[in-house]
């Protein structure tokens, strides 16, 4: 008699998926490369299909070998969230927590409201990462994050979303570039503003900010940070967009840049998300004001 399918045996395919290496799978899963090796080994024969084609040199998944591993970590996630409710109910408000935030959204919000996430879940140990929109949606439907703030519009699908606040946008200019009238977005036509490279999702908002204008980004330069953008304005290279958060958050660091507000752009919408399965629904929508109310305790430094 065959003996069944465990999730030990899921989380060395899976494993081996990640890494195409038996020896860094095995240290992935704490055990012997024999061991990892037998493991999946027992898997395939209780399958009767071959997952993974390894030679001296290399690791390939075969195709129902791959069709497989995406099932088994669905498995092994909804195995994770059985312990995650059962340790909710039993201490909801401790453990640990994986955050993932974008890199305009995460180091401007995430160090002013931990004073009062500490204050209010002292038992609740906060892992963050900072990725881009994609990589985090990722990592929140595969599990490797349990909640994630990022920016609409976004295209998202099996997440629960709670909006937290619209952020505006001020131009950027090199100084002086400003007289006493405001700055009407009719003014920006034909602009081509330098712009964070492509993948950060504020690239995207800041071109869709203005959707009845010509403005698009200067292609001859594209920066990896909010602080180079900056850097390159204050030296007179060009003019960009920037978030009203960053502002606020003191993102200029002293540098002498021009900036003026624009009311009549598009904001962008800074969400909290989470999986819809998630036991931490109530917690998480705890943070959720946590983060709501940090942002309208920031005040702008004068510009």
């Amino acid at each position: 008699m065959k003996s069944n399918i465990t999730l030990r045996q899921l989380g060395f395919l899976v494993a081996v998926a990640d890494t195409l290496n038996f020896s860094r799978a095995a240290e992935q899963c704490f055990v012997t490369q024999p061991t990892l090796s037998a493991g999946l080994k027992e898997l395939e024969d209780r399958l009767g299909v071959v997952l993974a084609e390894r030679t001296k040199r290399s690791v390939m998944l075969t195709p129902v070998g791959a069709v497989i591993t995406a099932r088994a970590r669905a498995v092994l996630l909804a195995a994770r969230e059985i312990e995650t409710l059962a340790a909710a109910q039993a201490s909801p408000d401790s453990g640990e927590l994986r955050l993932g935030a974008i890199p305009t959204i995460g180091p401007y919000l995430i160090p002013r409201a931990l004073p009062e996430i500490r204050r209010a879940f002292p038992r609740l140990r906060l892992l963050m990462r900072e990725e881009m929109t994609e990589p985090l949606l990722d990592g929140l439907h595969h599990g490797r994050l349990d909640l994630i703030l990022f920016a609409l519009p976004f295209e998202t699908s099996g997440i629960e979303i709670m909006e937290l606040f619209e952020d505006g946008y001020h131009l950027a200019a090199p100084p002086g570039s400003f007289g006493p009238e405001p700055v009407r977005v009719s003014q920006l036509d034909g602009a081509r503003l330098m712009l964070l490279e492509r993948g950060h999702c504020l690239q995207r908002h800041a071109l869709s900010a203005f959707p009845d204008h010509d403005i698009q980004q200067d292609e001859s330069f594209s920066a990896t940070s909010l602080s180079t953008l900056i850097s390159m304005v204050s030296e007179g290279l060009g003019i960009t967009l920037l978030p009203d958060l960053a502002l606020d958050a003191g993102v200029l660091g002293g540098q002498k840049v021009a900036i003026a507000p624009l009311p009549d752009a598009c904001p962008r919408k800074v969400v909290l998300a989470w999986r819809t399965t998630s036991a931490h629904t109530e917690l998480f929508r705890s943070l959720g004001d946590i983060f709501r109310r940090t942002r309208e305790l920031v005040r702008a430094p004068p510009h």
